[in-house]
């Protein structure tokens, strides 16, 4: 286990105590200490590290306290959050007790609660029953006016019919008698230019630029009360996922044809996936990722609670995948579809025997919480994690088949390739790395960003795809702001894609390998052609974009942000 010295300690103290502006105590523990005696290079440290050092203690005494308290029953309930200042004064053991009696207090309050809801409900309900009666004699009024304005135009249509044929008649009269009256004439020029007037439709020519996608392309779907963290549309039909921190997840059907044309069809139809009864901003359930199965028949979401849940496409909860002791960053289902891989922040990963409802296994391997998981095939995976290590397992076997280390920092994201021969990482350690399972070490670290990179994509082109002879390309994304794409053939820098302003959270290709949709804190959503590097559409919205993803036509883009909304781009060149 990593500790800290005595020198290092001190550094951060006088560190501390300079930026706070206590210059004398500063000075004195400089003196006392050596401080211009130690090999701390200041450069490297961060402003206000202590604090943020003492924080991240708190934070995991405070998880310990609480995880080391929860047996597999108590997955359920929400996490108890303690005083920073119980957490100083009191050892583990203290606080697990604390946490219990916590606990007990709070099911005491919610059973009052769920009395006085219940009372509240049944109050409610008799309300409605009196207003469902009201709202009918309102209805039954309403009928009654209508059939009434109508009988009033029927007999006005009767009148006005009536009228015409006595003046066709008396048209008829004067035509015999060769004289038409003055009166008559005009009224009959009148009519006539009455019922030729229709009103006219005015085009109004657009001065947005040509890469601009206009506002009229662009689908706003609407109904999440908090951000939105994943999106991914169905692989077979028009359903678009989506899942937020307002404890729902939502199944969009976005109906085929441009934008403009869905919205005068009016708005999309949606299902709300609760993962929580009654209110929807409990933290604990946030919904933090989601993945279709191959045949776009089952939609699977993790959850900030440690639960994967399993839906069908009408809504319909399937199955509650319980055994994880943290929240879930990410799932991914085989492409068979019989198992769901989920990676959670309890360190470990677990295979889920879907048709059975139960977890088939369970991977401890890694040292910290896993960030990404994804499988090589329908029975190897790849899991990557916060311990900067990179382990490849497989379905049966209890030692991994592959370890892959190297990295310096946090492994955000792991990808195979199309064909499943190389798996691509990124990490915070501002390096992407190449891997095959032929070596130890990796084949290429890719070293070009300036900052951490948060996300990488294959293209889906080359050998096993729908465009083989198309080169294989590999994208990185960073908080450089930037989008690099690279050769994995000689492992070399093909481009650098700058138009972002801010950090660059998802990239994805086109089905078809030739356009690349990135979507960046700077609330823009960049589509670029593979071919020139150019852009060749923008959007901005209203929030920062923390994740794109196309169907599977390629003429549409979902893109997920920060203001609780979902937007459909239309695309087509």
């Amino acid at each position: 286990m990593t500790s800290i010295t005595s020198v290092e300690l001190n550094y951060l103290v006088f560190r501390y105590l300079q930026e706070s502006g206590f210059t004398h105590s500063a000075f004195a523990l400089g003196y006392e200490a050596g401080i211009n005696k130690c090999t701390i290079d200041g450069n490297m440290v961060p402003p206000a590290s202590l604090i943020t050092f003492v924080q991240k203690g708190l934070q995991y005494l405070e998880m310990e306290a609480n995880l080391s308290n929860q047996s597999d029953a108590d997955v359920e309930e929400d996490f108890s959050f303690l005083q920073p200042l119980d957490l100083i004064t009191k050892d583990v053991r203290e606080l697990r007790q604390m946490i219990k009696e916590r606990k007990k207090g709070l099911q005491k309050e919610r059973d009052k609660r769920e009395k006085e809801k219940e009372k509240e409900k049944e109050k409610e309900r008799e309300k409605d029953k009196e207003t469902e009666k009201e709202h009918e004699r309102e209805r039954a009024r309403i009928r009654e006016k209508d059939r009434k304005e109508r009988e009033k135009e029927v007999e006005k249509d009767r009148e006005r019919n009536e009228k015409v044929r006595d003046r066709e008649k008396q048209l008829e009269d004067s035509a015999e008698r060769g004289a038409i009256p003055d009166q008559e004439e005009k009224t009959v020029v009148k009519q006539e230019e009455n019922v030729g007037a229709e009103p006219m439709e005015m085009a109004v020519p657009s001065t947005s630029q040509t890469c601009e996608i206009s506002s009229s392309d662009v689908m706003i779907l609407e109904g999440h009360a908090s951000e939105v963290c994943a999106c991914a549309w169905s692989p077979t039909g028009s359903l678009l996922a989506s899942g937020s921190g307002d404890s729902t997840a939502r199944i969009w059907t976005v109906a085929e044809g441009t934008a403009r044309t869905s919205m005068q069809n009016g708005p999309a139809n949606v299902l709300v996936l609760k993962h929580v009864k009654g209110r929807t901003n409990e933290k604990s359930k946030d919904v933090t990722t989601l993945d279709w199965n191959g045949e776009g028949t089952l939609l699977a979401t993790g959850s900030y609670d440690g639960q994967a849940r399993i839906w069908s496409t009408a809504g319909e909860l399937k199955s509650t995948l319980s055994k994880h002791k943290g929240p879930i960053f990410s799932l991914k289902w085989n492409k068979k579809g019989d198992f769901l891989l989920t990676g959670s922040c309890d360190k470990t990963a677990i295979v889920w025997d879907v048709k059975a409802e139960e977890w088939r296994q369970q991977f401890e391997f890694h040292t910290g919480p896993i960030l990404d998981v994804d499988w090589r095939n329908n029975v190897s995976f790849a899991t990557s994690s916060t311990d900067n290590m990179i382990y490849v397992c497989k379905v049966g076997e209890t030692r991994p088949i592959k370890t892959f280390a190297g990295h310096q920092g946090e492994v955000n994201c792991v990808k195979w390739d199309p064909a499943g021969q190389l798996l691509a990482s990124c990490s915070d350690d501002i390096s992407a790395k190449v891997w095959s399972m032929k070596q130890e070490k990796y084949v290429y670290d890719l070293r070009e960003h300036t900052k951490e990179i948060y996300t990488l994509r294959w293209s889906p082109t080359g050998p096993g795809t729908n465009n083989p002879n198309q080169q294989l390309v590999l994208a990185s994304a960073s908080f450089d702001s930037t989008v690099k794409l690279w050769d994995v053939e000689v492992g070399k820098l093909i481009s650098t894609l700058c138009g972002h302003r801010d950090p660059v959270y998802s990239v994805a290709f086109s089905p078809n390998g030739e356009y690349l949709a990135s979507g960046s804190l700077d609330r823009c959503i960049n589509v670029w052609s593979l071919k020139d590097g150019n852009i060749v559409k923008k959007y901005t919205g209203n929030g920062g974009i923390f994740e794109v993803c196309w169907n599977k036509e390629g003429d549409k883009i979902a893109a997920c942000s920060a203001n609780n909304t979902v937007c459909v781009l239309d695309f087509r060149m």
